[in-house]
């Protein structure tokens, strides 16, 4: 039975169409899922806003955390959709407190709608904020043009500044709150044509380390989720990307890096066999912690975790550089 709830979870990653061929499997998932909160973190009260809620971590997230209790923003672009309309079935067919938002982290008016109407129906400050949504465009570094690279540093770098700074006014005037922002292994570690997003994902590393600091006079947790490799429609996306890029490129650059070249485009993450609710199970687990004694950082995958070796020395290197400073207060409260 656990088996085949996870391949049906992995279906739900990629769209309406599977999830619709699947709704047998899907129903015993949710009753493996109410069985599972039974031991699972209670998180009954809290109010958590998700971007990027049309697949992944993102789209388990936001039913995995309402089974849990809490009441969840689920955000998405480009509402209606099919995956907005299937997300809000499956809350009325189980009684989830889960309200869909349209949520378009690029742009700053989408995101102060949002936001406000979640705070309105929270009746205040949202308790967590989980920024989710990203892209990958890969590919060597040299072939990335404009185009490429601003799409990866608006959506994954000032997409999660433009949400935290919607939500933080109301956060630190309550003095509580979470943020969590999902970076990756490659936040930490390069591999050769990744493109921009290691670029991006070690920028959101650095402003959310950053930012963590600066909310400890507020009462406010930071929390970077490390993902490693994990079967989300990420890689179905990034292949979408990765062949716009691919025809706008001129001949002087595809012979420049044939093999590279020849590689973008080419997995849509099914051959990986690892369980993508690893990540939503991790963040209800942080969230469920006392405030002020959650991790800076949870790297997330059952295999591979070469990053936490990085993220050790860069702990130990702060503390011994900060530690006694005017700032240690803050650093030490950080990273304990």
């Amino acid at each position: 039975m656990a088996n085949s709830i996870k391949i049906n979870r992995r279906k739900l990653l990629f769209g309406t169409a599977l999830l619709t061929a699947a709704i047998p499997a899907v129903q015993a998932a949710a009753a493996a899922s109410t069985k599972l909160a039974e031991t699972a973190p209670d998180l009954s009260g809290k109010s958590i806003l998700i971007t990027g809620c049309s697949s992944g971590f993102g789209r388990l997230g936001a039913e995995h955390y309402a089974r849990l209790g809490a009441k969840v923003f689920a955000t998405m672009r480009n509402v209606p959709r099919p995956e907005a309309a299937e997300l809000e079935a499956v809350a009325k067919r189980n009684n989830l407190d889960i309200t869909v938002l349209e949520l378009d982290v690029l742009s700053d008016d989408s995101v102060k709608r949002a936001v406000a109407s979640a705070q309105a129906a929270a009746g205040g400050a949202i308790d967590v904020l989980i920024n989710n949504a990203g892209v990958g465009i890969t590919g060597p570094v040299e072939v990335q043009d404009a185009e490429a690279t601003q799409l990866a540093f608006d959506t994954n770098v000032f997409g999660p500044q433009r949400v935290w700074q919607a939500v933080l006014p109301a956060m630190r005037a309550a003095k509580s709150g979470q943020i969590f922002n999902v970076s990756s292994q490659l936040g930490r570690l390069v591999v050769p044509s990744a493109g921009h997003y290691s670029a991006t994902k070690f920028a959101l590393e650095a402003m959310s380390e950053q930012l963590a600091y600066e909310l400890v006079p507020h009462g406010v947790d930071v929390t970077v989720i490390q993902p490693g490799g994990y079967p989300t429609k990420i890689w179905v996306n990034r292949n979408r990307y990765n062949e716009e890029l691919k025809a706008r490129l001129s001949d002087d650059l595809r012979d420049g890096y044939p093999q590279l070249i020849a590689q973008m485009g080419q997995e849509d993450g099914t051959g990986r066999n690892t369980d993508p609710m690893d990540i939503p199970e991790a963040i209800a687990e942080i969230i469920a912690m006392p405030a002020g004694e959650r991790p800076l950082r949870r790297a997330v995958h059952p295999r591979r975790i070469p990053q936490e070796a990085i993220n050790k020395v860069m702990t130990d290197t702060q503390l011994a550089w900060l530690g006694n400073s005017g700032y240690g207060p803050w650093v030490k409260a950080v990273l304990g």
